[in-house]
C-alpha cells in the first residue's frame, strides 16, 4: 500500500483508486490508497489545519480575534452601564441583568456549543458563531428599551458559547507540533487572561468619546472580517465517527450550568441565604450530579469521561476554575476603587488596567516558549498561582489614601505575570492528547470552568466585600451614615464611606489570596511533574495529534 504524506508526497504508478484518510501520531494527515492517479494528485489539497501549511499563523490571528471578542464582551459593557441606564431608563435593580444575561447564556450553553462543533465541523460552527454574535451585537447597539438590550446580550452569550469552543478546538487541531503549539497557546492564553482588562479599556474609551452603543457595535469590526477570513483560510473538520447529540446529557448539563450561574448571580444581588438563590444553586448541583451519572453510562455522552479523567487535563480544568474564582471579582472592585477613591475617569480607569495584559503577553510567551519545554507545566502553574496570590496580598494593603503607582499598578503587574503562566499553560495542557472527535467539548470545558469560576467568584467576593463593609460601618459610623454609605453613590465619597468600601475590598482580596493558595496546592497534587506532561514529549504528544 502506498502512503501520501502531506509534507513529503510519495505515490504509486498503479491505476486510479479511492483515497482514504487517517491521522498519524505527529499530527500529519495521511492519505493511504492502493492506487492513486495523477489526477488525484493534482486535485490533492493540504487541509488548512495541517501543522505544516503556511497559513496557520494567519488562522491563529483569526482565532485570536474571535477569542478576544468573546472575552472582552464579558466586561466591556460594565463601564458603559451608567450611560445605557440613563438612555434606556431602567432601574438599579434591573441593571445587573445586562451583565448576567450574557453570563447565563454563555456559561450554560458552552458544553452544547462544544459538541455542536464536533458534530457539524469546526469551520462552519466557528463562522456561524461569528455571524450570530455580530447580529446580536447590532441588535443590542440599536436597542431602544431595556428588554431588547437584555435579549441581545443573552443572544451574544448563546453565540459566544458556540464560537469559543470552536475557536479553541481549531487552535488545538491546527497546532500539533510541540514547539509551535507552545507559541500559539502563549498568544491564545494571553488573550484569554487579558481580554477582560482590554474590555474595560475599550469600554471606557468608546462610552466616553462615542456612545455606550458602540460597546456593542464594535463587535462587528471584529466578527465580520474574522468570518470572511475563516471562509478562505479554515478547513472544515468533522469527527469521522459521526457522533450523535446526547439529548439527556445536553439537558442535564446545560440546565445544570444555567441554574448554577443564575444562582450565583442571585447570591450577588439577594444574598446567599435567599430562597431563590438556594433553590437555583441546589437545582444546579442536583442536575450536574445527574449529568455526571448519565455520562458515565451513556454510549455517546455529551462529555466523555475520558476527557476529564486524565490527570493532567483534570488538574488543568480545576486550575482554570480556581483562577476564574479568584480574579474576576477583583476587576469589579478595582474599577470602583479607581473611579470612586482615586477619582479616575472611565478612560483613565481603562488605561490603568493596560499594564496587566502587557504583563500577561510577555510572561506567557516566555513561559510557553522557554520554560514549558524545559520544566513541564506543573512548576509554571505553581509559580503563576503563587504570584497571583502575592498580588492579592499586596492589594490587601490598600487604604483610602493609597495611590495607583505605588499600590495598584505593582499588583496588576504581578497578576499579569501570574496569569501569563496560568492560562496559557493550563489551556495548553487541558486540550493536549484529546481525540479529534472530543476536541470541541474538551475546549468548551475550558471556557466553562473559566466562566463558572468567574460567576461564582464575583458573587462570593462581592458578598464578602459587602458584609465586611457593613460590619465596618456598624462599628465606625452612625446608623444614618451607614445607610447613606450603602446607597448608590452620588458624587464623591466621604471619608467614612471610603474607608468602609476599601475595608470590604481588602477583606475580599485576602479571601482571593486564599483561593490562589488552594490553586497552587491543586496544581501541585494533580498535574504530573516533568516533561511527560508537556506538549511534544512522549505519548502525550502522540495522543495530542490523533
Amino acid at each position: 500500500m502506498t502512503s501520501l504524506t502531506l509534507g513529503g508526497l510519495t505515490h504509486s504508478k498503479r491505476p486510479p483508486a479511492v483515497i482514504s484518510s487517517t491521522v498519524h501520531a505527529h499530527g500529519r494527515e495521511q492519505l493511504s490508497t492502493d492506487t492513486v492517479s495523477p489526477q488525484d494528485l493534482a486535485n490533492l489539497q493540504v487541509p488548512h489545519d495541517n501543522p505544516h501549511h503556511t497559513r496557520r499563523w494567519t488562522i491563529l490571528g483569526v482565532i485570536g480575534i474571535a477569542q478576544l471578542m468573546v472575552v472582552l464582551d464579558a466586561t466591556i459593557i460594565n463601564i458603559a452601564l451608567p450611560s445605557a441606564q440613563q438612555a434606556l431608563h431602567f432601574s438599579d435593580a434591573s441593571r445587573s441583568w445586562v451583565v448576567t444575561s450574557y453570563a447565563l447564556a454563555f456559561g450554560g450553553l458552552l458544553l452544547l456549543g462544544g459538541r455542536i462543533s464536533d458534530l457539524f465541523g469546526r469551520k462552519w460552527t466557528f463562522i456561524a458563531g461569528l455571524i450570530g454574535f455580530s447580529a446580536a451585537s447590532a441588535l443590542g447597539g440599536s436597542a431602544q428599551d431595556f428588554h431588547l438590550l437584555v435579549a441581545a446580550r443573552a443572544l451574544q452569550g448563546a453565540f459566544g458559547a458556540i464560537l469559543a469552543p470552536a475557536a479553541l478546538s481549531l487552535l488545538t487541531t491546527t497546532f500539533t507540533d510541540g514547539k509551535e503549539r507552545g507559541k500559539a497557546f502563549a498568544i491564545f492564553g494571553a488573550i484569554s487572561g487579558g481580554g477582560a482588562a482590554v474590555g474595560l479599556l475599550l469600554g471606557g474609551v468608546l462610552s466616553q468619546y462615542l456612545s455606550w452603543r458602540w460597546c456593542m457595535y464594535v463587535n462587528l469590526f471584529f466578527a465580520i472580517p474574522a468570518a470572511i477570513a475563516a471562509l478562505t483560510l479554515v478547513h472544515n473538520v468533522r469527527s469521522a465517527t459521526h457522533p450523535h447529540l446526547d439529548i439527556p446529557g445536553t439537558l442535564f448539563g446545560s440546565l445544570g450550568l444555567l441554574s448554577l450561574v443564575y444562582g450565583f448571580a442571585k447570591a450577588e444581588s439577594n444574598g446567599w441565604g435567599d430562597q431563590t438563590t438556594l433553590l437555583f444553586l441546589g437545582a444546579g448541583v442536583a442536575l450536574l450530579v445527574a449529568f455526571g451519572v448519565w455520562i458515565n453510562n451513556a454510549k455517546q455522552p455529551l462529555l466523555p469521561p475520558r476527557v476529564v479523567m486524565d490527570r493532567n487535563r483534570g488538574g488543568s480544568y480545576l486550575t482554570i476554575l480556581l483562577a476564574g474564582l479568584g480574579i474576576f471579582g477583583v476587576f469589579l472592585f478595582l474599577t470602583y476603587y479607581m473611579q470612586q477613591n482615586l477619582g479616575f475617569s472611565q478612560v483613565k480607569t481603562g488605561f490603568a488596567f493596560v499594564v496587566m495584559p502587557i504583563s500577561i503577553v510577555s510572561s506567557s510567551m516566555i513561559a510557553q516558549t522557554k520554560l514549558l519545554p524545559k520544566y513541564g507545566p506543573r512548576p509554571l502553574l505553581l509559580f503563576g498561582m503563587t504570584m497571583s496570590g502575592l498580588g492579592m496580598i499586596y492589594l490587601a494593603q490598600l487604604t483610602p489614601d493609597s495611590t495607583y503607582l505605588a499600590n495598584v499598578m505593582p499588583a496588576l503587574i504581578m497578576f499579569g505575570i501570574g496569569f501569563g503562566n496560568i492560562f496559557a499553560t493550563a489551556i495548553n495542557t487541558a486540550t493536549l492528547g484529546v481525540e479529534p472527535k472530543d476536541a470541541g467539548v474538551a475546549s468548551a470545558l475550558v471556557n466553562t470552568c473559566q466562566q463558572v469560576g468567574g460567576a461564582a467568584g464575583t458573587a462570593l467576593l462581592s458578598t464578602i466585600a459587602l458584609n465586611a463593609n457593613k460590619s465596618y460601618l456598624t462599628t465606625n459610623a452612625s446608623p444614618q451614615m451607614a445607610k447613606q454609605c450603602l446607597q448608590p453613590l452620588v458624587g464623591p465619597m466621604n471619608d467614612v464611606c471610603a474607608a468602609g468600601a476599601v475595608h470590604g475590598y481588602t477583606v475580599s482580596f485576602w479571601v482571593s489570596a486564599g483561593i490562589f493558595a488552594v490553586g497552587a496546592v491543586v496544581a501541585a497534587i494533580t498535574v504530573l511533574p516533568g516533561k511527560q506532561a508537556m506538549p511534544g514529549h512522549g505519548d502525550a504528544a502522540a495522543a495530542g495529534a490523533h
